[in-house]
């Protein structure tokens, strides 16, 4: 879960490879319902850059889902192709493979049972590979993408003292992300967006953000997800090339809020533009 899905695509999409026309890093933390023992914390990092004539870019993606004593640690390498279909768009075909590892640490936890053998040792699963595809579209002003970025339903197994036990599956996850950008006036833009999320066992689940531009500097909006929650959201170029976003969103929609503070999220981008004549000419909005 991303409040700051617009500025993190390529986690949730291969495709996005190379569509910034940069060596482009972006760090994420997320602490999720805060004050809430054990609640979710997650940190991505991803990396990308066009190569060949950029006609194809290539990424890596790392992510750290921590949620209680769990922890599943990412490492993907990302591939796309750009196809131009015209002078103003393009369409990026994407594959993303790599591999997942669980741990959870058990025995840090306090159990109501003195000596409970099912807590008595820490699991650590084997790692298991995975793989998924997206496809992007994009001109200066719109993007869409669609994406299944895993794809194998992997069974995460621990050897126990009683035999091997079946923790948990990895479940199909659906992404469909589009956003645009639009002119208010010389100094104003809108740029609205939305995220949907589809897996099975779960409500289909929407992120809508509206987001207000200020002379290609500043942006704060809103964002509200459908069963959950809303929230607000804040950004500003520190340099031309160095992007910096903070949100914030309270799940009020559910009971949870009764019992945390909030969800925060902070995010950094860094475009690395290493000749003077690849400076990027125009803002790129996405």
């Amino acid at each position: 879960m991303y409040t700051h899905y617009m500025y993190n695509t390529l986690a949730i999409n291969p495709a996005y490879a190379g569509t910034r026309d940069a060596l482009t890093v972006t760090a994420l933390h997320r602490s999720q319902w805060l004050d809430f023992p054990g609640a979710p914390v997650t940190q991505t990092i991803t990396m990308h850059s066009p190569i060949v004539n950029k006609k194809i870019g290539v990424g890596l993606s790392a992510v750290n889902d921590r949620l209680g004593p769990t922890r599943i640690t990412s490492m993907f390498g990302d591939f796309a192709y750009h196809l131009t279909l015209n002078e103003k768009s393009k369409l990026s075909l994407g594959l993303k493979a790599g591999m997942n590892l669980f741990t959870a640490d058990l025995t840090q936890l306090q159990t109501t049972q003195t000596g409970d053998v099912s807590f008595s040792s820490d699991i650590q699963s084997k790692i298991l590979p995975n793989f998924g595809f997206g496809t992007y579209y994009s001109r200066e002003r719109f993007y869409a993408g669609v994406s299944l970025p895993k794809l194998v339903q992997n069974d995460f197994l621990s050897n126990t003292i009683s035999g091997t036990t079946n923790l948990f599956s990895e479940q199909r996850h659906y992404f469909l992300i589009a956003g645009t950008m639009l002119d208010l006036n010389q100094d104003w833009k809108l740029h609205p967006s939305s995220f949907l999320k589809i897996t099975s066992g779960a409500p289909v689940e929407l992120d809508v953000t509206t987001q207000f531009v200020y002379n290609n500097k500043i942006t704060f909006g809103a964002m509200y997800r459908t069963g959950d929650a809303a929230g607000i959201l804040f950004g500003y170029n520190l340099l031309e090339q160095l992007q910096a976003g903070y949100s914030f969103d309270w799940s009020f929609l559910n009971s949870t809020h009764k019992y945390n503070s909030g969800s925060h999220e902070i995010v950094l981008r860094y475009d690395f533009i290493y000749k003077h004549e690849d400076k990027i000419k125009s803002p790129r909005y996405f």
